[in-house]
């Protein structure tokens, strides 16, 4: 049986390192992992989606359409744009915090994450996250990614133990603990 976990964002979140943790994780628990990442422009303000494939019957590092169990997104937008990979039944793990484009803020046409999160919840189960607050709470905005791979944990995607001990080894020591509590940090909230 496999598991399919698409994460997307835009530059600068840490959707790369929460896809090498949900990686890691799933490696330590003895699974085997493919997965694979698309970064374009990331540095400024670009999409950046990883795919994460988990199980033995599992031959591409990329993500069907359509076959998504869970979209971790970042931002509101980029849930919406990558909403054909999820499946039918699937899970959406949302921020609920919008990242404007560079061509929005130069037109002045906003786009709010309310609509596009009412939009999510008529085609998925969507948790959403309030991750500014979370970061504002753990005192830093550098977890941002870890809140959200703790929301996953909690859709029964993984296990929060293998997620810790994936922490452990890809961050470095002194970001440990800060990490792990942001891991945490939507274990204990009813999302």
């Amino acid at each position: 049986m496999s598991k399919n976990i698409l994460i997307c964002g835009v530059g600068g979140q840490g959707t790369v390192l929460a896809a090498k943790v949900l990686s890691q994780a799933a490696v330590s628990g003895g699974q085997k992992v493919l997965s694979a990442e698309t970064i374009g422009m990331a540095q400024r303000g670009g999409s950046v989606v990883s795919h994460v494939r988990i199980g033995s019957d599992v031959y591409s590092p990329v993500i069907p359409r359509g076959c998504a169990d869970v979209i971790i997104a970042f931002e509101a937008a980029e849930a919406v744009r990558n909403i054909s990979y999820l499946k039918t039944g699937g899970t959406v793990i949302v921020s609920n915090e919008v990242v404007q484009p560079v061509t929005a803020s130069l037109s002045g046409k906003f786009f709010d994450s309310k609509v596009m999160i009412d939009y999510l919840k008529q085609n998925a189960t969507v948790m959403c996250v309030d991750v500014k607050k979370a970061c504002m709470e753990l005192g830093s905005s550098r977890v941002a990614n870890m809140v959200l791979v703790g929301a996953a944990c909690k859709s029964g995607i993984m296990e929060l133990s293998e997620v810790k001990d994936a922490v452990r080894l890809l961050v470095k020591p002194e970001f440990y603990e800060l990490n792990v509590r942001a891991v945490d940090y939507c274990a204990a909230l009813d999302i």
